[in-house]
Order: C-alpha cells, then sequence, then structure tokens
C-alpha cells in the first residue's frame, strides 16, 4: 500500500510538472511573438498559459501588456485592475498599478491614472518612471482644468453677447409695436372726427327735420298777435283819417 501511494504521489508531481512547463512554454512563444510586434499573437499564446494555469500571474500580467500594445487600453485597464487584487509581491503590485495607470492615461481617465500611479509609488517609492508618468499625469490634468475653464469663460461672454445682441431687438420690437398702437388710435381718432363731422353736417343741411321747442313755439304765436293787434290798430287810424267832419249844423 506503500508503495502504491508513493506511486500515485509521483505521477501527480509529474503530471503537475508538465502542466507548469506547458503554462511556461507557452509564456514563452507569447514572449517571442511580442517582441517580433505580434501582440495580437501573442496575447493568444498567453491566454493559452492561463488555460494551463489560471493562477499565473505572469500570464495574467503578460495579456494586459498585449491588450496594451494593441490598443485595447480599457480592457488592458481591466486586465491590470484585476492584479491588483491578488496576493502577491509589493513589486509585482507596484507593476501592476503602474500598467494600470498607464492605460487608463491612454483611456484619458486621468484622475484614475494618477491615484494608481500614486498607488504604486506608495509599493515601490524609488519608481523614477512611475514618478515621471505621475508628473506627466497631473500636468495633462491641470491644463485639462485650465482648458475646461476657458471653454466655460467663452460659453459665458457667448451668452452675455447673445442678451446683448436680443436686447436692442426687443427695444425695436417695443418701438414698432408703440408706433402701431399710436397709429391705430390716431386711425380710431380721425374715424371719430370724421363721424362727428357727418353728424353735423347733416343736422345743418336739415333744419326743418329739427323741430322747435314749445317754449319757441309760444313765443312766435305771441308775437304773430302782436303784430296782428298793431296792424288793426293802424287800419283803424287810418279809416278815422279818411271820414269828413261837418263844420255847419243844421238848423
Amino acid at each position: 500500500m506503500r508503495f502504491s501511494g508513493w506511486i500515485v504521489f509521483m505521477l501527480l508531481f509529474i503530471s503537475l510538472g508538465a502542466y507548469s512547463q506547458s503554462e511556461r512554454k507557452f509564456i514563452r512563444k507569447g514572449n517571442q511573438s511580442y517582441q517580433q510586434k505580434d501582440y495580437t499573437q501573442s496575447e493568444v499564446k498567453y491566454r493559452k498559459a492561463l488555460e494551463k494555469d489560471g493562477n499565473s500571474f505572469k500570464a495574467a500580467f503578460n495579456v494586459g501588456d498585449a491588450l496594451y500594445q494593441q490598443g485595447k487600453y480599457k480592457e488592458a485597464a481591466r486586465q491590470f485592475n484585476a492584479l491588483t487584487s491578488r496576493d502577491v509581491s509589493d513589486q509585482k503590485l507596484a507593476r501592476a498599478y503602474h500598467n494600470l495607470g498607464n492605460s487608463l492615461l491612454k483611456s484619458k481617465q486621468l484622475r484614475k491614472s494618477i491615484s494608481a500611479y500614486k498607488n504604486a509609488l506608495r509599493l515601490h517609492p524609488g519608481d523614477v518612471q512611475t514618478k515621471h508618468n505621475l508628473t506627466y499625469a497631473l500636468r495633462q490634468l491641470k491644463q485639462q482644468q485650465k482648458k475646461k475653464q476657458q471653454q466655460k469663460k467663452k460659453q459665458n461672454q457667448q451668452s452675455d453677447q447673445n442678451q446683448n445682441n436680443q436686447q436692442p431687438n426687443q427695444q425695436q420690437k417695443k418701438k414698432q409695436q408703440d408706433r402701431e398702437n399710436q397709429k391705430r388710435r390716431q386711425q380710431q381718432q380721425q374715424q371719430q372726427q370724421q363721424q362727428k363731422q357727418k353728424q353735423q353736417n347733416k343736422q345743418q343741411g336739415n333744419p326743418s327735420k329739427q323741430g322747435i321747442s314749445k317754449e319757441d313755439a309760444r313765443r312766435l304765436l305771441q308775437a304773430l298777435a302782436n303784430d296782428e293787434e298793431q296792424l288793426q290798430e293802424k287800419l283803424k287810424k287810418k279809416k278815422a283819417k279818411n271820414v269828413q267832419v261837418k263844420t255847419t249844423k243844421n238848423w
């Protein structure tokens, strides 16, 4: 039984060794393609290495590098970000954070790239390349903020200019409206004056239709009566003058 147990153990050891060698073999092939700048083929080889050993930090790290070289920056960032949670040495984690920062920087995620570089420096403070990249990312962020401020200022100026341009237009519209209102009022006044003039002309052209008041009629009758009395009195006096006067008496 002991002999059989050792056989099983030895077979398992040999199998694991062969499995490990297969993983390293694909990594080597992947490195060869990577050096030849055939990054697509190198990614394929590295992923085959991961199929042999899913816990291979080196194979997973190299997949991220191959993705980065193909311009697949977002995918590379996800690959390196996953490696930062591995229980490995500080040096390996620092390299993962460094490459994560590079991938985020290429993805225009400046704030996140700066955070990744800072994490890398906490693990490896003496990394000159990481310091250089961090400085560059900070400078890019500052320029980006300055550009946004300039754009905002320009937009505000444009908005103010549009408002200033609108004000004269509004004033012109108001003046035009006032002129139209004044014109309408003048037309109404003219129409009213014309109607009034027509009514006056109508009244002056037909006085008989106006009639007289009772008081005026009474005065008129009284005047006619007075004229009649005066006429009769004159006639009497005239008649009296025409009668001959007898100067002799009859005895």
